[in-house]
């Protein structure tokens, strides 16, 4: 059912044992119903809630069923605008993936247009049909029908699956929103959810009117877009898990200065009790390699980088929009943004991987690397991480001086956090292995970079790295010994590696000093 498909959608979600109120969104929607503004495009990474959204509007706006008393109570009743709208339009809701399902891509706009067309005129039979769908549309507000609220969830999947009907797609979308006398008395609002933003060029021009709300620039949306850090708070509560591992896993994603978790993710750890990736890793490993494989401008070395902790600096203006047309490092980079594997920080105009469930995401490049390029690093890094293990003190220094002359380094090397980026660089192998901490409290201090053995690697020795500038490797051991940094690992049951790594500005050289301790 297309047309007023009713509540029953919202009340499954407020069944949820993890249900967050997101229906202040609706008070935003409200805010342009009847205005210029009242297109709006929102798109965001899937598993972030679209389909959720969609729903809960829906229900909401469709005047087929009574809602108020599953609203009452939540954030939108707060709203002036609360009863002037709830349960006052017809509501056309398209779940496009659904609908490419179930008809040929050819059929589609007529499967759309013929069975909404249909549900319309068995609801107001005074209606007459129309030579076109708008005007059936026109005709049924004459019989009677109030305005329509028209929600379109993965509106872009068509031209993402089907590409090949994306002009006739374009058109139809035309048809209905670009007139703007007819599209005015048809529609209240218009309320659209997709993957990727609208894509730039003429060829989109049918929804140049539309307001576009992305994972870039969120805006007002933002709390709507995911869990926020209080949400997850009260759910850790409520469901006695630990606030900081949920943050751990699934926090970072960086919206319009606000901190926001995945909520499918944060829903399936609650569900499972177990904090664990739940990205769907095949298709997701899948996606990373493919797009990584393309290797625009060293993009591999710095995927590496994010893996090690870095934020890279990306032009997010140059994409268009479109996973058919990748030119660059930027592009990809953007893409993945838009995808979810990165987050932006649009402030400082940099991207990073924005937690522990992504990380694992992006890990499976180390173990199955397939470009030759990045096959290289990953063994470079794995020889030095065992010459490490071996103690071999001086292949250690000339693996790292061999990392900082080339541009995987930072731009302007000239203190201890840049020779803190190489070192987490050169020891990318490291991620696959261990859990590194950076600047753990132990004994009387802060230990540079701690790396504890993961539980499938029980043979491998714990790190303990100091890092100097302009001292030495031996000043560095001795104040991991002197500060008591190995203290933290009390009770890690395993040998402890100290590694004191020092960068000298005159000789341009690395010196390393490694000592074992051995537990009886």
């Amino acid at each position: 059912m297309y047309l007023n498909p009713g509540n029953d959608g919202f009340k499954e979600i407020l069944n949820s044992s993890c249900y967050i109120d997101k229906t202040g969104i609706i008070s935003l929607i409200n805010g342009s119903i009847n205005t210029l503004d009242k297109l709006i495009c929102v798109s965001r990474p899937r598993r972030f809630g679209k389909s959720i959204a969609a729903k809960t509007i829906s229900a909401y706006y469709d005047c087929s069923c009574d809602s108020k008393a599953l609203f009452d109570g939540k954030e939108i009743s707060k709203s002036p605008s609360y009863e002037t709208h709830l349960n006052k339009y017809n509501v056309i809701s398209l779940d496009m993936t659904n609908i490419i399902g179930n008809t040929k891509p050819s059929n589609m706009i007529s499967f759309i247009t013929e069975n909404i067309t249909q549900e319309l005129l068995a609801v107001y039979p005074t209606a007459i049909r129309g030579t076109s769908f708008d005007g059936t549309l026109l005709n049924a507000l004459e019989a009677g029908s109030p305005k329509f609220i028209m929600i379109i969830d993965e509106w872009d999947a068509p031209i993402r699956e089907t590409p090949e009907i994306a002009k006739d797609y374009l058109t139809f979308l035309r048809t209905l929103f670009k007139g703007s006398t007819t599209a005015s008395k048809i529609f209240a609002a218009a309320y659209m959810t997709g993957i990727l933003p609208i894509k730039k060029g003429k060829s989109e021009s049918a929804l140049s009117d539309f307001i576009e709300y992305t994972i870039i620039d969120t805006d007002s949306y933002a709390p709507y877009t995911g869990f926020t850090e209080a949400e997850v708070q009260t759910l850790c509560l409520e469901h006695g898990l630990d606030f900081s591992e949920a943050k751990k896993w699934y926090d970072g994603y960086s919206l319009n200065g606000l901190s926001v978790y995945n909520p499918y993710s944060v829903m399936r750890a609650f569900k499972r009790r177990k904090f664990a990736s739940y990205w769907k890793q095949t298709s997701a490993a899948e996606n990373l390699i493919t797009y990584i494989s393309m290797d625009f401008e060293s993009l591999q070395s710095d995927i590496l980088r994010l893996i090690a902790g870095e934020h890279l600096p990306v032009d997010v203006s140059v994409f268009q929009n479109d996973i058919r047309v990748i030119t660059s490092r930027d592009d990809v980079m953007t893409l993945l943004i838009h995808l979810g594997y990165l987050t932006y920080d649009s402030s400082a105009g940099t991207a990073y991987i924005p937690n522990e469930e992504l990380k694992n995401e992006f890990e499976t490049l180390l173990r199955h690397p397939r470009h030759p390029k990045l096959q290289k690093l990953v063994t470079a890094s794995e020889k030095l991480l065992q010459d490490t293990l071996d103690g071999n003190e001086k292949a250690v220094a000339a693996a790292i001086d061999s990392i900082r002359g080339t541009n995987y380094a930072p731009a302007f090397y000239n203190n201890e956090q840049a020779l803190r980026y190489v070192i987490k660089f050169a020891y990318i192998v490291c991620a696959d292995h261990y859990m590194r901490i950076e600047e753990l409290p132990s004994g009387k201090g802060l230990a540079d970079v701690v790396y504890i053995p993961g539980g499938a690697y029980p043979y491998l020795k714990a790190l303990v790295i100091e890092l100097k500038w302009n001292k030495t490797s031996g000043g560095a051991l001795e104040q991991i010994k002197n500060r008591n940094y190995p203290a933290v690992l009390e009770n890690y049951s395993g040998d402890i590696l100290l590694a004191g790594i020092n960068y000298d500005e005159k000789t341009k050289k690395h010196d390393c000093r490694i000592e074992v301790i051995t537990k009886q």
